[in-house]
């Protein structure tokens, strides 16, 4: 039987850097200056990709419940017609 060599790696623990406040009020700036720049969309806009969404949805459901309907429709006829074969 083999044995395993495990390799020691050291844990190298980053310096801990203090955040100034001067540096963390900088980074709030930044973050509200970048979603300033955000282009939000309109309620008219957002009404109609719901209403896209829901429609798709409704559209896609209606797709899988017809091919379930065709599945079961030709695995009955399948049974009955072996049934018919077998007696």
């Amino acid at each position: 039987m083999e044995v395993k060599k495990t390799q020691h790696v050291s844990e190298v623990s980053p310096k801990e850097v203090p955040v100034s406040s001067k540096k963390a009020l900088s980074f709030l700036d930044d973050i509200k200056s970048e979603f300033r720049k955000i282009t939000w969309t309109t309620q008219g806009e957002l009404l109609t990709y719901a209403k896209i969404v829901v429609g798709a949805t409704f559209v896609f459901g209606m797709g899988i419940y017809v091919m379930d309907i065709m599945i079961q429709s030709f695995l009955a006829g399948l049974s009955y017609f072996v049934r018919l074969i077998a007696g």
